[in-house]
Formats: structure tokens, C-alpha cells, sequence
């Protein structure tokens, strides 16, 4: 093991998405508030879900490579990259992952029908991410100032040749000393990393989320939950509320400021104590304002701010 290692840095949304599938809907529960569960849950259907089931086995840890198709190693990658790279991807790609994952011999129970149907796997695994990045992506945007926080510190802690220290602060589930990364899991191990640099890939996850892989020749990447993500799932103060209250009106004031992800008509309902009946009102005039956007998928529809309602909001909260 290298005395001290070569640390860099990554800002890929694609595993902050993986978290939050393995999360929310694989059901590993590693910290996601129960609001965003259920509004990522609801963003996803049914071939989505399905996809992703394999990652909720029991006792297992290990997935194929594919799920991360385009690696955050020499680069940050963006979310459209992913989405494209799976579309474009041919299905025995995924057979040839699944055989270096778990061997030559039959596969676990849980990957034996993604095997069977690898191109429809992929199209489902394809159309997860998709949702699940539409319902987190304003998330993404407003975490922004935390991942640029975070580039500062590993830089830093490279200059003054702290980078053992970052490493063991990274996760309470995570590490990091004379004998190599040790990684208490499902299927605990202990890594020697060589010469290899380490890629540190920030997400906006929750608290105990922990991505590796160590795979790669010349690198590791390790995603872990960026400090301060956690404020992230509080509800902000309404940005000078008395102010926006006399611009839009009180009800509608309240309702752009909860509407921090994406949400459906009855989860706003819910959230804001109004009768659906009302809420339609307050919606229509918001929409007429350019400030949301209304989606039907299935059964509901799907209401968000949009980038005008983003930067009234910025603008009261100065």
C-alpha cells in the first residue's frame, strides 16, 4: 500500500441516483427521509421497478459492473451520459458482467431473470435512472454549494498531505488504516490498494450510503454521502415569506417553497393540509405564472417548479 495515497475527485450525479434506488426502492435503508422513498417510489414504473429488484437480495453486496457503465474515474460524468450509455449498450454486456461478478457458475436466484431478459433489464435499469433523476435533480442543483465545499476540502487535505485522515472520516462505515480499507458489509473485506489513486465521488445521499469499487486497474472510487447533505432534506425556511407572500399570496408562497422535489397533487395535498379542490386553484394560477409545471404519468400528476419559480425563490432569499 502506498504510503500516501493519490486522492481525486469526482462530481457524478450517477451515484447519488444509485443510492437512492438501492435506497428507496431495493429497500437497503441507508438514511433517505421517508418523503423522498415515497416520491421516488412513485416516479417509477413498474419495468423500473423490476430492474432494480436484484439489488434488495438478502446477503449480497456485489452487483455487476454495468451498473455504473461509464466509471468516475478521470472524470465527472453526467447523468444523460449514463442514460445513453445504457441505451446503447448490447445485452450480452450484461451476461459478461454478471459472469465476471459472480463467477462461471449458475448465477444467484435474484439475477437469474435479468439474465434470462437482459435486454429488457436494461431498458428497465435505463428508465429507473431516467425517474429518478427528474424527481432529484432540483436536489442535485440546490446541493450544488455542498459538492463545491467538498472539492475544496479533498483539495486541501492533498496539499497539506492530510489525505489519510479524509479517508477515515469519510463514512462510519468505512475504514481506513495500515492494512487498507477495511469495508464492514454485507460481504466484509479488506482492500490493498497498491499504487492505484483513489477517486472520492460525493453524493447527496443518505447518511449511511457507501458505493465502492475496486476493481479498476489504475483506480478506486469510493461514493460517499457529502457532509451536510443531511440539511438538504429539511423543508428551508421560506425565503422572506412576508415578501413573497404579498408578491404570489400566502398559500401559494408556501406551496413553491415545498415543492423542493417534485411531488404529486395528492402527496402536496397531504403535505399542505388543502383540499384537493383548492390546491388545483392555487395550482392553475401558479402554472398560468409560468412558476410549475404540471406532468401526467398514470394516474397522477406530477407538479415541480421551474427554473423562473427557482430564481424568485433565490431572489427573496437575499
Amino acid at each position: 500500500m502506498s504510503s500516501t495515497p493519490k486522492l481525486y475527485i469526482s462530481i457524478s450525479p450517477n451515484l447519488t441516483v444509485l443510492a437512492m434506488i438501492a435506497d428507496a426502492l431495493a429497500g437497503r435503508r441507508r438514511g433517505l427521509p421517508e418523503l423522498w422513498r415515497r416520491a421516488i417510489s412513485s416516479r417509477v414504473g413498474p419495468l423500473g421497478h423490476e430492474a432494480v429488484r436484484p439489488l434488495a437480495a438478502p446477503g449480497y453486496s456485489v452487483a455487476p459492473d454495468i451498473l455504473v457503465p461509464h466509471t468516475p474515474v478521470g472524470q465527472d460524468v453526467s447523468m444523460q451520459a449514463q442514460i445513453s450509455a445504457l441505451h446503447d449498450m448490447p445485452p450480452d454486456r450484461l451476461l459478461r458482467d454478471l459472469e465476471q461478478a459472480f463467477g462461471p457458475g449458475p448465477l444467484p436466484a435474484h439475477w437469474r431473470a435479468a439474465a434470462e431478459r437482459p435486454a429488457r433489464w436494461l431498458l428497465g435499469y435505463a428508465g429507473a435512472l431516467a425517474d429518478v433523476w427528474s424527481t432529484t435533480e432540483p436536489l442535485w442543483k440546490r446541493g450544488r454549494p455542498l459538492l463545491d465545499r467538498e472539492i475544496e476540502r479533498v483539495g486541501v487535505a492533498t496539499v497539506r498531505g492530510g489525505p489519510e485522515l479524509l479517508l477515515g472520516a469519510l463514512s462510519e462505515r468505512l475504514v481506513y488504516g495500515e492494512r487498507g480499507l477495511l469495508v464492514p458489509d454485507l460481504e466484509p473485506g479488506t482492500f490493498e490498494l497498491g499504487d492505484r489513486k483513489i477517486v472520492l465521488v460525493p453524493m447527496l445521499a443518505g447518511k449511511d450510503a457507501l458505493i465502492l469499487s475496486m476493481d479498476h486497474p489504475e483506480a478506486v472510487w469510493i461514493a460517499y454521502p457529502v457532509r451536510g447533505a443531511d440539511s438538504l432534506w429539511r423543508k428551508p425556511v421560506a425565503p422572506a415569506v412576508d415578501e413573497l407572500s404579498a408578491l404570489v399570496g400566502p398559500v401559494r408562497a408556501d406551496l413553491l417553497c415545498a415543492l423542493d422535489q417534485p411531488m404529486t397533487m395528492s402527496m402536496l395535498a397531504t403535505d399542505m393540509k388543502i383540499a384537493p379542490s383548492g390546491l388545483t386553484y392555487h395550482c392553475d394560477r401558479l402554472r398560468a405564472g409560468r412558476l410549475i409545471t404540471r406532468e401526467r404519468r398514470g394516474r397522477e400528476v406530477w407538479i415541480a417548479r421551474t427554473h423562473r419559480a427557482d430564481e424568485l425563490l433565490e431572489l427573496f432569499r437575499r
